[in-house]
């Protein structure tokens, strides 16, 4: 499943950041910024307008991303404790 379809506030944990070309930069700065594998994350907010941007937690850190660059980011559900 891509970042995108994920409800709010459903733990997911990253599984890939996908390149959309050959040196795709964008998906370089969020592999920076902490969506590598393994990494739990979850959608805690989207836009009021077409649902962008949407606000991506990674541990206690927040981003803004637009739909276009959360498509690039592959996961899966995080197991239950």
């Amino acid at each position: 499943m891509i970042l995108t379809d994920v409800p709010m506030y459903t733990a997911v944990i990253v599984e890939s950041v996908e390149d959309s070309a050959s040196n795709d930069v964008i998906a370089r700065r969020l592999r920076e910024l902490g969506f590598v594998a393994g990494e739990p994350v979850k959608v805690v907010a989207k836009g009021p307008i077409g649902g962008e941007p949407l606000l991506i937690q990674v541990g206690f850190t927040r981003f803004a991303l637009r739909r276009s660059e959360a498509a690039r980011v592959r996961v899966a559900l995080a197991a239950s404790a």
